[in-house]
């Protein structure tokens, strides 16, 4: 900290006498007073106009706040979920509103009754409350900052960004992937050559895949397949067509297949043996693997809300003399509807396939907030946390 206090004196003399230099080659009169106020008043009311990693920089919440705004920014940008709609801009107080479309008006052919009846189209209200993402504190010491000479409050912010991002998108893949195989959500087993407890995935499945989503009318227009690491290594090894049309490895992006937008995914949601999805932060099993999973892009949403910095400065923590940073972040992608959305889930060659099987919703941090408060003597603690974040 004493390093960068004396790279900001430095600075802001030097900006003093330069702006005093040229005022009084200009033949301004009162030079020296007008050029402290334009050698250190005007260029921080233009913004940053030191060096990144310059004196003091890592103290100002709402610079860093930005910088990790636009790395998560860049992280909704993954590949897969490119094109979904994007409905950020209408979220309130970290929740958003869908309408839940009630139905289609029945068509008539041929009518000869008049008038025609009325139909009345029942539309609601669907509030969705975004996840809460929140890193653990990072410590940086007055005697770290004053030995080293990089820039480390932009390394520990771009770790920060980087753990979120991958646990947003390791959820919404999890939760575009449905529980199990149902009539409005098809999960196809594997059914290629056994290989280390599972068999491998093959073209064929896709095309079950495929069928099922046919049946179901899912235009064809918009189907995305992510495809999971044992899959896509899978078909790589037996498939000399997919190997030749696996070409762009750097982007995830796959030649399409079967009217399937392909993609490549490395934290993509674990099945068990009897093709149900575990939870998104389970310990996965021998038994366990990930699976690759569908959707329709027009019956899925992604949100963002707010991302909030969270600083100490060593300067009020006397004991350690260090700083302390994390932040929050709010995000969610999920299907409209529970409808659309597919897998498929490396089967063990024996056991028989649960279809239906029930399982409890996951809750958004609005749900926990409440069931928090309610459990909470008084009920205010929360809710007073939150109002104030």
């Amino acid at each position: 900290m004493r390093k960068e206090i004396v790279k900001f004196t430095t600075g802001t003399l030097l900006n003093v006498l330069m702006s005093i230099v040229i005022l009084a080659l200009l033949g301004v009169p009162h030079a020296a007073p007008f050029g402290a106020v334009v050698g250190i008043v005007l260029p921080m009311a233009l913004g940053k106009f030191l060096p990144e990693g310059a004196a003091l920089e890592g103290v100002y919440t709402e610079v860093w706040t930005g910088e990790l705004v636009k790395r998560l920014r860049g992280g909704l940008t993954a590949s897969w979920l490119d094109g979904v709609s994007d409905y950020s801009a209408a979220v309130k107080n970290e929740v958003v509103h869908l309408v839940d479309v009630g139905g289609d008006p029945d068509v008539l052919i041929n009518n000869t009754t008049y008038p025609i009846a009325a139909q009345t189209l029942e539309d609601g209200d669907i509030a969705l409350g975004l996840d809460k993402f929140q890193t653990k504190k990072t410590p940086v010491s007055d005697d770290e900052l004053f030995a080293i000479s990089y820039d480390k409050m932009g390394s520990v912010i771009e770790r920060h960004g980087e753990a979120i991002t991958i646990g947003k998108l390791k959820k919404a893949a999890h939760a575009l992937a449905p529980y199990s195989n149902t009539e409005k959500t098809p999960v196809a087993p594997t059914s290629g050559e056994t290989d280390g407890g599972r068999k491998k995935c093959t073209r064929k499945d896709i095309i079950a895949l495929k069928r099922k989503l046919d049946a179901l009318q899912i235009p064809a227009s918009g189907r995305r397949l992510v495809l999971c690491s044992d899959h896509v290594n899978d078909l790589l090894e037996d498939d000399q067509k997919f190997r030749d049309q696996y070409y762009n490895y750097t982007s995830g992006k796959i030649a399409n297949m079967y009217g399937f937008e392909v993609y490549e995914f490395e934290n993509c949601p674990y099945f068990n043996k009897n093709g149900v999805k575990l939870a998104v932060n389970a310990t996965p099993t021998e038994t366990d693997f990930q699976a690759s999973f569908c959707f329709y892009t027009k019956r899925v949403f992604r949100a963002q809300g707010s991302t909030k910095m969270y600083y100490r400065d060593a300067v009020t923590n006397p004991d350690y003399q260090q700083n302390e940073v994390n932040f929050r972040h709010y995000y969610i992608v999920l299907p409209k509807k529970m409808e659309a959305i597919g897998a498929i889930y490396s089967y063990d060659g024996s056991t028989s396939q649960t279809s239906d099987a029930s399982a409890a919703s996951d809750k958004n941090w609005a749900q926990v907030r409440r069931e928090a408060a309610k459990g909470t003597q008084g009920g205010g603690g929360e809710e007073e946390e939150e109002e104030t974040a």
